[in-house]
């Protein structure tokens, strides 16, 4: 790669891109089995709904600490953890008969694997392997969301439909255990593993960088520094609202569409692969908007954006039950909710570096992203209560909606400020 003039990090960047695209992937392929495990086995919507929820509830709240474990055990093997985890977790549940079962493969062992490699890695990877271009790979690697379901859910809800919903895992499976291999061969934790100095750093960067190390007071991570940083950090209020936008945020993406999308379009007389691919083509849209929406908050208020993203959002799952579930409803719907389905992550942590400053960014935004996590399991639960209760998910889209249309006005109140001060744990 030296000889073509092609730094390493690029290449860290693409098993990351793998690897969080398998994630996103596992994370929504449960979403095309909902209906499927709950007429062969006779549970309620509510209740696979649960050990959904609880797997999103885990994914988040793992994210603060996933860089305490890439910092004791480096990138490499937090990866490959993650990967067994998650590919396990798929193989076995084909075999599962009981609701606990669902809930130990589902819950605990999906959630705690793709926890390990939430937004948290791409942020760590882009932060050690880049000097330049690095809200470009920041971008990238946040859209790698959208690209899982545009590369799994349609052929995983062919693959149900025709050979049974155990079939539909095996792909992802397969996807763990490859990437877990390319990732063991071609990972490496830091540039200077390798001799090499990040993406874009200058040799005179690299030894002002080098000094200021070598001079800053020595620092350490353990298991305690995510529960100082969030004390430290819940004394701002722009924490509170950047928490409680991206409750908002998960409440209204991943928890309700990801998760009960295809059951929803069943009501309606839409079968799983049409279904899916109109969550294939959010996906596409998404991609795009994620990237434009890093560009443009490089380039205007990161709060004015946040303001229209949640509030066209809001608008477009308003509009959902109304839309007939026709080809041309779904598919402006697909455009509108797609293009900024995760297009508020660049503004949200462009926002958190600018609250809590550039070192203690990652972590705060770690606790920030629990928070979109937390929004996503309540979601994924009510929107099975709903349906269960009230035989209809119309309830569900109003309110997440309605929630999305104060969260465009929160976003608002975030006050320009200066860097409030977050200490670590110091050794």
């Amino acid at each position: 790669m030296r000889s073509r003039g092609i730094h390493y990090g690029w290449l860290v960047a693409g098993v990351t891109f793998l690897t969080m695209l398998t994630m996103s992937a596992a994370l929504g392929l449960p979403g095309a089995m909902l209906l499927p495990l709950a007429h062969e086995f006779g549970w309620t919507t509510q209740q696979v709904s649960s050990a959904l929820a609880i797997r999103f509830a885990l994914y988040g709240l793992l994210g603060p600490f996933a860089a305490v474990l890439m910092e004791r055990w480096g990138l490499r093997t937090v990866m490959c953890l993650g990967l067994a985890l998650v590919g396990g977790a798929m193989a076995l549940v084909t075999f599962t008969s009981q609701l606990w079962q669902l809930f130990l493969l589902w819950s605990l062992m999906l959630g705690l694997g793709t926890g390990l490699t939430a937004l948290v890695l791409g942020a760590v990877v882009a932060t050690r392997w880049f000097a330049a271009r690095r809200g470009l790979v920041v971008g990238l690697l946040t859209a790698s969301a959208a690209t899982g379901q545009l590369a799994f859910l349609p052929l995983a809800a062919w693959m149900i439909e025709h050979w049974g919903w155990r079939s539909a895992v095996w792909p992802v499976v397969a996807a763990s255990v490859l990437f877990g291999l390319i990732a063991f061969l071609l990972v490496r934790d830091r540039p200077s593993d390798l001799g090499l100095r990040p993406y874009g750093e200058s040799p005179e960067e690299g030894a002002k960088n080098q000094a200021a190390k070598a001079t800053a007071p020595a620092m350490t991570m353990n298991f305690a520094t995510p529960f100082k940083v969030l004390a430290e950090a819940s004394r701002s209020g722009t924490f509170w609202v950047l928490a409680a936008t991206f409750f908002i945020c998960g409440l209204s993406t991943n928890g309700l569409i990801q998760t009960h999308f295809i059951s929803l379009c069943s009501d309606f007389g839409l079968g799983p692969v049409p279904a899916a691919s109109v969550l294939a083509m959010m996906g596409a849209f998404d991609f795009v908007g994620t990237v434009a929406s890093g560009w443009l908050s490089d380039r205007y208020d990161s709060r004015k954006l946040l303001f229209w993203y949640y509030g066209l959002r809001g608008l477009s799952l308003i509009w959902l039950p109304h839309s007939g579930f026709t080809l041309v409803g779904l598919g402006l719907f697909a455009m509108f909710y797609g293009l900024d389905w995760i297009a508020t992550v660049p503004p949200t942590v462009k926002l958190t570096g600018a609250a809590f400053g550039p070192q203690k960014a990652g972590m705060v935004f770690g606790w920030v992203f629990a928070a979109h996590q937390l929004g996503a399991a309540t979601a994924a639960w009510g929107g099975g209560l709903s349906r269960t209760v009230m035989a209809s998910y119309t309830p569900a889209l109003y309110v997440a909606g309605g929630a999305c249309l104060v969260a465009a006005l929160l976003a608002l109140a975030v006050r320009r400020s200066v860097p409030v001060k977050v200490q670590a744990a110091s050794a």
